[in-house]
This record gives structure tokens, sequence and C-alpha cells, in this order.
């Protein structure tokens, strides 16, 4: 068994509930999700915030261009200060993000913290190390830059 973590952070100069709203509403997922992961979700979601229970169904290709249904469950919320969700089908033994907001004078420091694992025992890690790791630290990349254009660098900044 290999459980493995991630962790990153930024920090966005905009106020808590600016940064809750934007983070809470499952919609964003797509904005936030590389395009070429063709990330779709598949609810009817209304716009409305993360709450506890609430199950989220989507297909996304992780990788080869291979689609994957994926289902996830908000599994706490305490807002505006965190949200967790795991993931309750898909291509993970375990999927756990926990998203976190810490005020700060001129903003909001977010942290992601996800523990994961990969089925398939041996095959699972080799498959880690050689492609998944590097996947998982591109999409935070990429949401990193996604964030920054959003709220940085086109002057969304308003606390």
């Amino acid at each position: 068994m290999s459980v493995y973590y991630y962790d990153a952070e930024q920090f966005l100069p905009i106020e808590i509930y600016k940064a809750w709203g934007f983070f809470s509403d499952a919609r964003n997922l797509s904005v936030i999700t590389p395009p070429e992961m063709d990330f779709k979700i598949l609810n009817d979601l209304d716009g409305g915030e993360v709450y506890e229970g609430m199950l989220i169904d989507y297909t996304v290709k992780p990788l080869f261009g291979i689609p994957v249904s994926w289902q996830t469950e908000i599994c706490e919320v305490r807002k505006p200060k965190m949200f967790a969700d795991r993931q309750l089908k898909g291509p993970y033994k375990i999927w756990e993000h926990t998203h976190t907001f810490l005020k700060k004078d001129n903003g909001v420091l977010m942290k992601d913290h996800v523990k994961y694992e990969l089925p398939f025992g041996i095959i699972g890690r080799v498959t880690h190390s050689l492609i998944v790791k590097k996947k998982i630290e591109q999409i935070f990349l990429y949401r990193k830059k996604v964030l920054t254009q959003l709220f940085i660098n086109h002057g969304n900044n308003n606390n």
C-alpha cells in the first residue's frame, strides 16, 4: 500500500469570501482544470455553494485522452475556512482533497492537501512515479496560473 500526499498553496490578494465564493461553486472546477483533460460535470448544478453530502459526477480525461467517470462527495464544510471532498468512484483507490482558506491582512492564503493512492499494487506505484505524480503537479501548476490570471493579473483584487 502506497499512500501519497500532495500539497500546494497560493496567496491571492482577495477577500476570503470572494475566494470562498469561487471555490465553493463546483462549476468553477472546469475553469481551473487543464483543457486537455476535457473536464465535464454531469450533474445539473445550480451554482450554489458546496455542502456536506453533495455529490458531483463528472468525466475527465486524466491520461492519454481516455475518459474516466468520477464521483466526488463533499464530506466536510466549514465556511469560509475549508471544505473537503473524497472520490467515491473513479481512477484512484483513495482520493481525499482538503481546500483551506486562511485570511491574511491583504488577502487569503489558499492551501490544497491531497491524499491519494493508486490501485494495482506495484503497477500503480510504477505508474505513479513515471506519470501520475507529474500529472498532479501539472494540474496544480495550471490552477495556479489560471488563478493568478483571474485574481491578480486582471485587477480583480478588490477586497
